[in-house]
């Protein structure tokens, strides 16, 4: 199973976005995916549903710092591999969806409680969500 099909499957298990994408990459990092889950949960729809980034691409940035995170304060090539790695994300990311911002990509202001239940109703999460996780682990497996 890829990676992938890892955070698609966490997901479609009712994890948020930002959770189900961690956790796909945790266990070769060090960490156990119950933690990352706990860590990442509170990132999904868009920084817990204020209309800012998406979950998948926080969950993402997570797996890149826990990568490559500078863990030694005079360890400055870190730091910039990590920033580096990160931009590289984010527009990968945009140059195939568009934007990063969960508002934008999804056309729902999910801080409006009117608006999330129109976009949970009409199945956006499942159409529009599952292939922006996919989509993000996808990068992720390639620039990692």
């Amino acid at each position: 199973m890829t990676k992938s099909d890892e955070a698609v499957a966490s997901y479609r298990n009712r994890f948020t976005c930002s959770a189900a994408v961690l956790s796909a990459f945790s266990g070769d990092l060090g960490l156990d995916p119950e933690t990352a889950k706990k860590i990442a949960c509170g990132f999904g729809a868009g920084i817990s549903k204020t209309g800012n980034i998406c979950g998948a691409v926080s969950g993402s940035i997570l797996v890149i710092g826990l990568k490559y995170g500078k863990t030694v304060a005079e360890d400055d090539a870190a730091t910039e591999k990590t920033r580096a790695l990160v931009r590289r994300f984010i527009h990968e990311f945009t140059e195939k969806n568009g934007s990063i911002n969960c508002t934008e990509l999804l056309g729902y202001n999910l801080s409006n409680p009117e608006e999330f239940a129109r976009a949970r109703d009409s199945g956006l999460f499942v159409a529009k969500c599952t292939p922006l996780v996919r989509d993000a682990a996808d990068i992720l497996e390639k620039i990692l």
